[in-house]
């Protein structure tokens, strides 16, 4: 039997991606090893660093995060063409699990960033792997654009947020994508009917972020006040008190909701042209763009999401097996 090249497309979602580290843990589960990895934004520095053989440093790495772990490895200042530098949590990652180079790693790898100037999608493939990573991660407005190669680049889901397209590029006959987009926006109809069926959130963490009576939602709010207080603070509580009217979008969150509507819609595009052999999307849109501290909710997400979707991914797998070796050899 000839052995299917396996490739596994890591998407953007920036503290969401940390379900692709329980997507992994699942296809593991199910003696699923992918040939081939790559990854966008969030999903190169899990994909690299699953491709370095440090899936289990960097899961115990993001289940040990809290909020003033985060917020200490935040780098603020408007100087460096973001509102966080990135320099400080891609440093200390580098510190943490050691020098790597993409062109070393045990499996093939590469990222996906955007070149600030001309707008191309570029493919990451040698160099430092947290300097690919930075690279591939900066958020347009929220994280500083990176220096690599002689260009400036910017978050590769500017252009290509599940990098299908690449894995597809490396060779791979199947390809498993991860989108981390899928459920950010919710008509409010239907995330009422959710919240009165059953059970439907009892494993997700307290949030209120109901859109009622006119009020914005807490994703509208400033997003460094998400991850520093997860339930509302005294002070807004004293503005709501005495405030008539609806409180407006932050700054930040005008961002959040841009960036977030920028993927959904450039991810369905891309698939829609190249779709994956196996598309999986963990519900992770409770999970704000910087509530990294939600680790170990997001990686459950991910793992749940994988398993319950395990008889069609070995199905597919065997199908495709099967077409390979009933295909015609040609003569010698």
């Amino acid at each position: 039997m000839n052995r299917i090249k396996i490739g596994l497309a890591l998407g953007s979602g920036a503290a969401r991606g940390w379900a692709h580290i329980g997507v992994i843990r699942a296809l593991q589960d199910m003696g699923i090893e992918p040939d081939v990895i790559t990854g966008t934004s969030i999903g190169s520095l899990v994909g690299g660093a699953y491709a370095a053989g440090k899936l289990d440093e960097i899961e115990e790495w993001v289940r040990d995060m809290d909020r003033w772990k985060v917020f200490n490895l935040l780098d603020f200042g408007l100087s460096s063409g973001g509102v966080i530098s990135g320099e400080k949590v891609f440093n200390h990652a580098q510190e943490r699990f050691g020098d790597i180079l993409v062109e070393n790693l045990d499996k093939p790898f590469a990222a996906v960033a955007t070149d600030l100037y001309t707008g191309r999608e570029v493919w990451l493939k040698e160099g430092n792997l947290f300097k690919v990573a930075r690279a591939s991660c900066a958020m347009p407005g929220l994280l500083a654009p990176k220096m690599f190669d002689g260009r400036w680049l910017v978050d590769g889901a500017l252009v290509n947020p599940v990098p299908v397209s690449l894995a597809r590029a490396l060779e791979a006959d199947f390809v498993i994508a991860v989108n981390l987009n899928s459920q950010i926006h919710i008509d409010d109809e239907l995330e009422q009917a959710n919240e009165q069926a059953p059970n439907t959130k009892s494993e997700q963490p307290a949030k209120d972020v109901e859109r009622k009576e006119g009020k914005a939602t807490e994703k509208d709010k400033n997003l460094f006040h998400n991850f520093l207080s997860r339930s509302q603070s005294y002070i807004d509580q004293i503005k709501e008190k005495f405030s008539r009217q609806p409180s407006s979008p932050g700054v930040f969150g005008v961002m959040a909701g841009s960036i977030d509507i920028m993927q959904e819609r450039i991810t369905k595009a891309r698939m829609a042209g190249d779709p994956p052999d196996v598309l999986l999307q963990p519900k992770v849109g409770d999970i704000g763009l910087l509530e990294f501290e939600l680790g170990k909710h997001a990686i459950d997400i991910g793992y749940k999401t994988t398993m319950a979707m395990k008889e069609q991914i070995l199905e597919e797998l065997h199908h495709l097996n099967m077409r390979i070796d009933e295909a015609p050899r040609p003569k010698s």
